[in-house]
Parts: structure tokens; sequence; C-alpha cells
């Protein structure tokens, strides 16, 4: 894959599989523990889906993929992906 695009990029397709943005979700990466918002980190997509990689060390955080049989989320990359409360919609990591 050549080039990426930031986390923003995740905003639509997320937003249709979550109901709501996700770029603002932190997540922790199981191989380094580098934690930052989803719209931090680098994103490789086509147009069946999206790879979202660590900023810090480039492994693999998430996979986003869009078929006519579903949509396929994995999110074996991350240790953690936590979503700011509404009571606390400030927290960023």
């Amino acid at each position: 894959m050549s080039g990426h695009l930031d986390g923003n990029s995740l905003a639509g397709p997320l937003s249709g599989t979550f109901g709501f943005d996700p770029t603002v979700a932190v997540g922790l990466c199981d191989t380094c523990g580098d934690a930052r918002p989803l719209a931090a980190s680098p994103v490789y997509g086509s147009a069946m889906g999206q790879i979202v990689r660590c900023a810090r060390c480039d492994s693999v955080l998430l996979t986003h993929v869009q078929t006519p049989a579903g949509t396929y989320l994995s999110t074996q990359g991350l240790t953690w992906l936590r979503f700011a409360s509404e009571a606390d919609p400030g927290v960023t990591s």
C-alpha cells in the first residue's frame, strides 16, 4: 500500500458501524503501549475497507472491511478502545 490518510478518514465508514463518530475514541496499542485517539493514527484504505496502524510502532490496530455479506471489524491490535462518556467528554488519554 502506498500513502496513508489520517484517522479522521474513519469518521464516515466507522460512524455507520458505531452510530457515532469513533475517531475521538482512544486506543491502546497492544504492541508498544502507545495510547492516542484514532484520529491521530495513520489509515490505509481501499474501496473495501481500512487498516488503522499505530503511529508509534506501525502495528495494525484495527481493520474495518465492508463486503456484500456484512461489515467486519477486528480490533486485535488494541488492548482496549475507550470512548469518552457523556459525563466526561474531555478525556483524551
